[in-house]
């Protein structure tokens, strides 16, 4: 059925010109802005996409997007889907199996996340090296996932090392202050309590976010190099704990969006 499925998606995109991108992106929170420097070729709503599932958070707009940017095809999906939307993970990850079934050949995910390393500052970017997923389930245990890929998956390098090291590279010629390290995945919606900050401390996590994990393992699953970036939106101190503004967070990402969006153009042009 799962097959089935994601064959009459791809039919359908094939049919309204998603014809032979080379890179797919997953836009996060507040980093819809991408979008701008895209020549648009087709452009259609999830609830247009039959099987796609549908954007809920007010501020991911739920489109999927196809065209040129640094001279390669893109596909883009402009607004995810969480866990804590009321999803499953095969929902969650879906729009990743669909670019793959069009043909990508890399991956390329941003996201807002929380510093839990407290030497990371607000508007920091941060490349993601590797993660640990406390989301509490995964997106490959359902029945015949093995038919996907490789059912046992080997996270040794969920994120490409090439790909990592080629994004530093640009970074550095960019005079860009990227950051890297270790992105921790938790269900949400609500944000941590001081006690759960301690324990990410702990557990030696950068960055603390909702999403990208599950992706990632569905990438490698379906051997499909990638890279994610997080924009570093707050400053997650347990001994100095702050309320949480939605609004700050997403004026935050798109503050530092211009340098992202300068990091995946030249990656993108560079492979």
């Amino acid at each position: 059925m799962k097959k089935v499925q994601l064959q009459e998606t791809h039919d359908f995109l094939k049919s309204q010109g998603f014809l032979n991108p080379e890179v797919g992106i997953v836009l996060g929170t507040g980093l819809g802005k991408l979008v701008d420097e895209i020549i648009i070729e087709s452009e259609l709503l999830y609830s247009d996409i039959p099987h796609f599932p549908t954007a809920t958070v007010e501020f991911h707009s739920g489109k999927l997007i196809y065209g040129t940017l640094s001279g390669k095809k893109v596909v883009v999906m402009s607004g995810r889907f969480h866990l804590y939307e009321g999803y499953n993970l095969w929902e969650v990850t879906y729009g990743v199996r669909v670019m793959h079934e069009l043909g990508i050949q890399h991956l390329m995910i941003s996201n807002a996340a929380g510093a839990i390393n407290l030497t990371y500052k607000k508007g920091d970017l941060m490349l993601i090296d590797d993660h640990i997923n406390l989301q509490g389930s995964s997106p490959l245990a359902f029945k015949g996932a093995g038919n996907f890929g490789e059912l046992f998956t080997d996270m040794l390098e969920p994120y490409s090392k090439k790909l990592n090291n080629k994004l530093k590279a640009i970074a550095k010629s960019n005079d860009i202050d990227l950051k890297e390290g270790v992105y921790a995945s938790v269900v949400g919606p609500q944000l941590e309590t001081r006690a759960e900050y301690r324990m990410l401390q702990i557990l030696e996590a950068d960055a603390v976010g909702m999403s990208t994990v599950p992706e990632v393992i569905v990438a490698k699953h379906l051997n499909l190099p990638c890279i994610a970036m997080s924009v570093l939106t707050d400053e997650c101190d347990p001994k100095n704990l702050q309320p949480v503004n939605i609004e700050e967070i997403i004026a935050i990402a798109g503050k530092a969006e211009p340098k992202m969006i300068l990091l995946f153009k030249e990656l993108i042009q560079s492979i």
